[in-house]
């Protein structure tokens, strides 16, 4: 072989390699939203998804690809969802909320999966403990709150609650939640009512009956149904004057009353350690699920003037955030 050719040979050959090096870094993420497609809270939390991981080193398009779908809390959707993005051959899945995380449980054992906002993954069966999950699975839950601070909460912000009704999809912990409310009810001098809502043609009747009683109340700790259909819950409640305490700070961004819970949107990022660490060899298995350690209070004050209520000064002092 001539010089010339041996050199336009080995000229070729190294302007590839930057190309296969590339492709061989490039690493796969697949994200199974509770929300949906169009909702701001998705895009809330895609946001602080990929900045957290922009941080840690991966970069969408340089080494990582990210695919997206969106479950709207509907299993079926969230089961042909989980197909999809399994048939992408990610490296790591991650999976918002309960029905996604058992979904994928369901289809695969073999992809890593980090969740967010899971309730009791033990006593789902998610994990076999929270210290060592041992299978393909670990995250971040969602500690519930106690009802009777959702029934406090309610009647420092409105004294004038005597009857509340707790509205509830279908999560374990929100009947949890329930269940604690009504407890503490005598406490604080109030009835609590239950209200099961499995689809959510039901929504507007209850809340217009509830707001034809001017001492109502209502306390939604949130799970899948409640939370897709929030946008409806917060206009109905405003539009019937109903002062309503949520478990989740979306709901008062979404113009209500009040919420008091953990920070979703800041799991989000806290997935992103999890998930660094998995793309760089670690196992599910020895990541120990994670707690919450704190509950913001968020209030909406253009929310309670429009109701005509007054914040205490002494409630407004404990607030993380103001919404004005």
């Amino acid at each position: 072989m001539k010089r010339r050719e041996f050199i336009a040979l080995v000229g070729s050959a190294a302007a590839t390699w930057p190309v296969v090096a590339r492709a061989q870094q490039m690493r796969r993420i697949g994200v199974l939203l509770v929300t949906s497609e169009d909702d701001a809270e998705s895009q809330v939390r895609i946001a602080a998804f990929e900045e957290g991981l922009n941080k840690l080193g991966w970069t969408v398009g340089r080494n990582i690809r990210i695919d997206y779908r969106w479950y709207r809390g509907e299993t079926e959707r969230a089961r042909a969802a989980a197909a999809e993005l399994l048939k992408l051959s990610p490296d790591v899945m991650v999976a918002n909320a309960n029905p996604a995380t058992r979904v994928l449980q369901e289809t695969t054992r073999d992809v890593p999966v980090v969740f967010t906002t899971v309730t009791d993954p033990v006593g789902s069966g998610f994990v076999q403990s929270l210290a060592r999950p041992g299978g393909n699975i670990t995250g971040f839950t969602n500690q519930p709150v106690e009802g009777a601070k959702f029934v406090e909460l309610l009647k420092q912000i409105a004294p004038g609650v005597k009857r509340v009704s707790i509205m509830v999809g279908n999560s374990w912990s929100s009947d949890a939640i329930a269940l604690s409310a009504e407890k503490a009810a005598p406490k604080f001098f109030v009835e609590t009512t239950k209200v099961v809502v499995r689809d959510p043609s039901v929504i507007e009747p209850v809340l217009t009956a509830l707001g034809n009683d001017p001492n109502g109340g209502l306390i939604i700790p949130g799970d899948t149904i409640t939370s897709s259909n929030r946008q409806l819950i917060v206009k109905s409640a405003a539009t019937h004057r109903i002062p309503s305490v949520y478990g989740f700070k979306f709901f008062a961004t979404a113009g209500g009353l009040l919420s008091y819970g953990i920070d979703v949107t800041g799991q989000f990022l806290d997935a992103t350690g999890y998930i660094d660490r998995i793309l760089r060899g670690e196992k599910p298995a020895d990541l120990p699920v994670q707690q919450p350690t704190k509950f913001s209070l968020v209030i909406n004050l253009k929310t309670a003037r429009r109701l005509g209520l007054t914040v205490p000064p002494t409630l407004l002092a404990t607030a993380d955030e103001v919404i004005e």
